[in-house]
């Protein structure tokens, strides 16, 4: 005979498998205080008061609990064990597994924050937060060191106190971050340090201070800055004296014939060295300041109707020139400067373009800001070369640009003649399709030739 064993009846579960603890211990409690009621109206006690002893025994249980769990939490104490039985035990031990999260979490906190002063501190430049007021919130051990600024000791003071420069306000108040700032602290005069601002926190409210040691790039560059001027001015006087000589014979009637290509050739070389000084010299008195001086207000069309003329000659009718220009659109500006800038971006056209092609030169207003534009319809510019076409001396075909004349300087003429009148060259060009070289100016440079 075989024997099956079947599954429970369900009439046979517990009563605790269907209701949860806690409920089944306040039940069990609710009907304990009913109890206790009802032994008090059977010893003799009324009704009413037999239901007011049992009320009183359940609200009893459940005001103790609550003022221990509002007491716990005015102190801010750590819940213990053991947690009571039913709805409490559970409320309890919840709270117990929220503290513990909470701990777990700023203990997370600290350590991240730990890491993150350590990883500050090892960073040779200077960190310095700012809240709202330009106050200082925090700063790095490379702060003390470049700025004698140390937290938390100077924390609360106001930036000013270690960085004086007549540009740091603005630069902080302002929506201009890609700037940086060149300055000398005071406590250290033998140094030159690099600031740049950037801003953070809720609605961009504060500010991260970051300061750079560069004194080692700067004397660097002010050494090649003089390298280069000695060194251009030096060879100004002997290339042209050589240059003289070379014309003489060049001209002379004395002359053999078999000389004369020869001295062709090194006076035509002779000239290249020339511009390649003079472009030097140029270059090296823009880099002597950020600001151009002798600013006025300059008549760009007719300056730019005087470089057309000139490139046409250059041209000699090999390039199809078209001018547009706003007669009445002045600029406050440098004129010599704003005229070696405009000129290089035109002969560059002309000289590195082949026969026929269109060159397109205009001065105008877009989009409220005055724009010197030249575009072309020649060779085009591959893409990789686009963002170093303005470091100096840099070619994108050596063998053209030598056989057309050019000294690899222009267009870094270009661009630090923008850069000290705040405007900036947008170049765009795709290979075989042309180029274009645009000069945008600030809208306050702007001048109407009625308003004068």
């Amino acid at each position: 005979m075989a024997f099956r064993i079947l599954p429970p009846c369900p009439m046979n579960r517990s009563l605790g498998a269907l209701i949860p603890a806690s409920l089944a211990f306040e039940l069990a409690y609710a009907l304990g205080c009913v109890g206790a009621g009802l032994l008090y109206h059977l010893a003799g006690g009324t009704l009413d008061h037999a239901l007011i002893l049992g009320l009183a025994c359940f609200i009893t249980r459940h005001l103790y609990f609550l003022a221990r769990l509002t007491r716990l939490i005015a102190r801010g104490g750590r819940l213990t064990t053991p947690f009571p039985q039913g709805s409490w035990g559970d409320i309890f031990r919840a709270l117990d597994r929220y503290q513990q999260d909470a701990r777990r979490w700023r203990k997370r906190q600290a350590r991240f924050a730990l890491r993150f002063r350590e990883a500050a501190n090892s960073v040779p430049d200077g960190l310095i937060m700012l809240d709202k007021a330009q106050r200082i919130d925090w700063a790095n051990g490379g702060a003390e060191v470049l700025l004698n600024l140390s937290w938390p000791r100077d924390a609360g003071r106001h930036i000013s106190e270690f960085l004086s420069h007549p540009d740091l306000a603005p630069l902080i108040e302002g929506a201009d971050y890609g700037h940086s700032l060149e300055l000398t602290p005071p406590h250290n005069q033998a140094i030159k340090l690099s600031l740049r601002i950037s801003p953070f926190g809720e609605r961009k409210s504060q500010r991260l201070v970051v300061v750079r040691d560069i004194t080692a790039i700067y004397h660097l560059n002010m050494i090649r800055r003089d390298f280069v001027a000695n060194a251009s001015h030096e060879l100004r006087t002997p290339l042209t004296v050589i240059a003289g000589f070379l014309e003489t014979l060049g001209d002379s009637p004395l002359t053999p014939t078999p000389h004369r290509r020869p001295l062709e050739l090194m006076i035509s070389q002779t000239s290249r060295m020339r511009s390649i000084v003079e472009d030097l010299l140029t270059l090296s008195r823009l880099e002597m300041s950020q600001q151009s001086e002798h600013i006025e207000t300059a008549d760009v069309p007719a300056e730019i109707s005087a470089i057309v003329h000139e490139a046409e000659a250059l041209s000699r009718g090999r390039h199809i020139l078209e001018l547009e220009v706003d007669p009445n659109l002045l600029l406050i500006g440098n004129l010599v400067e704003l005229r070696s800038a405009f000129s290089n971006l035109v002969f560059n056209a002309i000289q590195h373009t082949r026969d026929g092609s269109r060159v397109h030169v205009a001065w105008g207003n877009r989009t409220g800001q005055p724009v010197f534009a030249v575009t072309d319809d020649g060779e085009g510019i591959a893409q990789e070369h686009i963002p170093r076409l303005t470091e100096r001396f840099y070619r994108v075909d050596r063998g053209r640009s030598r056989a057309s004349g050019g000294t690899g300087l222009g267009l870094a003429i270009v661009h630090h003649v923008l850069n000290r009148h705040d405007a900036q060259v947008i170049i765009a060009s795709d290979a075989g399709k042309g180029a274009s070289f645009a000069c945008r100016f600030p809208s306050r440079c702007a001048v109407s030739r009625h308003d004068q």
